[in-house]
């Protein structure tokens, strides 16, 4: 039998009547002829109840007993879709992820999938099963313990198995119906996307789009893993969603795909920085170990020994990279005159595989914005990607202006 694999978030198994509308559909898939892995989410809420709990009852928390805990919520949703498709007389049971075994590292609350072999399911497919409802979000340690994924870690659990059961393809079912050319709670021109690259959908996730988890994009695209995102809320029919697929799959497509946001950002400057060899590994390498997620770096040409050096990082992660940098110049390892954080930018960007072959789009970019105004701060490009930092509030005319010139509501 052809294996299938569906993926249903929060939203769509948050009360006993969304878990109803969901075991439909993957009844419908069962009828179609799929042996079906159905991964679900905890119920919309109930991993932010959870973590609150831990932080009330332990604020400085063992990590381990924080994964057992949190990871709960998924095995609720698992066994409550396996009751629901049980009666519906359907064979189904449902596996948490140290059942599976779902072989992950140590890392707990963010560890990563090393291994799912496929024995156990396999062995109950083989005996009548046709739906295994696996827990997301989860997996087992080398030691024995529970671990989890980090945020959004059922979309990677989803795509891990698709990978690693050769499934034909991994639908992940969300509260949207499909990946947007921009948000369009931004603009009502944002038109759905029939079909997308997974480089492009890479760069949009890790760029502000919040469709789908960056891991499990780069986990799609290692393994050629074909995705669907679509509604759970929708009719479904074949020209549903949008396909993340091989570049080799879509025909023609426009130069820009999207246009992706991402409001909270931060501009860091330290002022006059001693310009020598393996300065930029002095300041970036104690930022990575404080967990500063740096993106954007610009350096200013250097004058009489000394520059400048710019870099973007969340909002959240200012404090951690000015004590970083300021725990660095006690200790002699950098030497600069001031740092000057502007916690009042966003980073917008302009995606698409196209750019490869056509010139011109950061000059078109940049005139766009000039027209609107907007004054650019930084700068940074890839072969699919261009990103700017402007002033926050210019963001949403930013995004409307640049999906207007490259004509985004069009299909290509």
């Amino acid at each position: 039998m052809p294996t299938l694999v569906m993926k249903f978030g929060g939203t769509s198994v948050a009360n006993l009547d969304r878990i109803a509308r969901a075991a439909k559909r993957v009844a419908v898939e069962v009828a179609n002829g799929y042996d079906v892995i159905v991964i679900v989410s905890a119920m919309s809420g109930k991993t932010n109840e959870l973590v609150g709990w831990v932080d009330e009852t332990s604020p400085l928390y063992d990590a381990r007993e924080y994964d057992a805990i949190v990871s709960s919520g998924e095995n609720v949703t698992a066994g409550l879709m396996a009751l629901r498709l049980q009666e519906m007389d359907i064979p189904a049971r449902s596996w948490q992820g140290w059942q599976v075994p779902v072989k992950t590292t140590s890392a707990h609350s963010n560890a990563r999938i090393e291994d799912i072999p496929a024995d156990n399911i396999n062995a109950k497919f083989a005996e009548g099963m046709k739906v295994a409802v696996v827990a997301g979000f989860q997996g087992v340690s080398p030691e024995g313990r529970i671990t989890t994924l980090g945020r959004g870690g059922s979309d990677t659990t989803a795509v891990a198995f698709a990978a690693a059961f050769e499934a034909e393809r991994c639908d992940i079912y969300t509260d949207v119906d499909g990946v947007y050319t921009t948000d369009p709670r931004i603009t009502s021109k944002a038109r759905k996307l029939d079909k997308i690259a997974f480089e492009e959908m890479l760069e949009l996730a890790s760029l502000g789009a919040k469709v789908l988890q960056t891991r499990s994009v780069e986990l799609a695209m290692r393994y050629k893993v074909r995705l669907r995102v679509l509604s759970s809320f929708e009719e479904p029919s074949d020209s549903a969603g949008t396909l993340v697929c091989d570049e080799e799959e879509i025909m023609e497509s426009n130069v820009v795909a999207g246009v992706a946001y991402s409001r909270d950002e931060a501009k860091m400057t330290l002022i006059s920085v001693a310009d020598r060899p393996g300065i930029a590994a002095a300041i970036f390498g104690p930022l990575s170990e404080a967990g500063v997620n740096v993106d954007m770096i610009v350096q200013n040409i250097s004058e009489e020994g000394r520059t400048d050096m710019t870099f973007s990082c969340p909002t959240d992660q200012v404090k951690r990279a000015e004590k970083a940098m300021q725990d660095a110049k006690a200790s002699g390892e950098i030497n600069f005159h001031d740092l000057v954080a502007d916690e009042g930018v966003a980073k917008v960007s302009v995606v698409g595989i196209g750019m490869r072959s056509h010139t011109g789009v950061a000059a078109q970019m940049f005139r766009v914005l000039s027209a609107e105004g907007i004054n650019i701060k930084v700068i940074t490009t890839s072969e699919i990607k261009i990103s700017v930092l402007i002033d926050r509030k210019y963001m949403e005319l930013a995004v409307q202006a640049l999906h207007d010139a490259f004509e985004l509501e069009k299909a290509g």
